[in-house]
């Protein structure tokens, strides 16, 4: 019957041998499905054979092989749930790094335009405070200006803007509070004047702003000695 087996199916494929074969190879380059097909391959031509005298042995022997199908069907499941399981674990670790190099990177971005807030504060506290007289004295304004609004069109582009605090609800979470003052023409808890602009990236607060807050109004009959501002403690 294994003669009639080997000359019903040429295909090596088709030869338990050959499957054994395939077998011991690498495991990452063992293909399951080709395996599975050449076991029921052989299994197939097995039962085609015509009866021969050892049709005991021939039962024995497609009963093995039917075995060995059922064995590699097995393998070939658990190594698809295997395989599925790496690419789960794979793909959330490329998702936890990717996250974790945008947060390095905004980190990075963050600590360095802290560092250049200085700088930008010097600009406009130049732009708010010389007043050029001559045309050479224009000329030199200017021109640093002209840095100072390329350095703030570089900052615009990395993601960082500038708060615009006068006028709104104070927020501990973007202001800090260094002055109070009692007035009746700003509601309580208003931020009347920013002595230093706040700055965020993103959603992200680089410095916050320092700021003046409006306070209920005092009746100075009974408290004379009040001051109109002063500071927080």
């Amino acid at each position: 019957m294994v003669d009639d087996i080997h000359h019903t199916a040429h295909d090596p494929a088709s030869d338990p041998e050959a499957i054994e074969e395939i077998l011991e190879e690498d495991a990452v380059d063992i293909d399951f499905d080709d395996v599975v097909e050449a076991a029921a391959a052989t299994v197939e031509a097995a039962e085609a054979a015509p009866p021969s005298e050892g049709s005991s042995v021939d039962t024995v022997l497609v009963a093995d092989l039917e075995r060995q199908v059922a064995g590699l069907k097995a393998q070939l499941e658990d190594r698809a749930n295997q395989s599925m399981r790496i690419a789960a674990d794979f793909e959330n670790y490329r998702k936890r790094t990717s996250k974790e190099k945008d947060e390095l990177a905004t980190q990075i971005k963050g600590d360095t335009v802290i560092e250049l807030l200085p700088v930008v504060d010097n600009f406009e506290r130049a732009r708010s405070q010389i007043k050029p007289q001559t045309e050479a004295e224009m000329t030199i304004h200017k021109s640093y200006q002209s840095v100072y609004k390329q350095l703030v069109e570089t900052l615009k582009r990395l993601g960082v803007s500038a708060m615009r605090a006068e006028g709104q609800e104070f927020d501990p979470l973007l202001h800090e509070a260094v002055m109070r003052e009692p007035t009746a023409d700003h509601a309580e808890g208003v931020v009347i004047e920013e002595f230093v602009r706040g700055y965020q990236l993103g959603d992200r607060v680089l410095r916050h702003a320092m700021v003046k807050v409006a306070a209920p109004p005092e009746d100075s009959s009974q408290n004379p000695d009040i001051e109109s501002s002063g500071s927080l403690e």
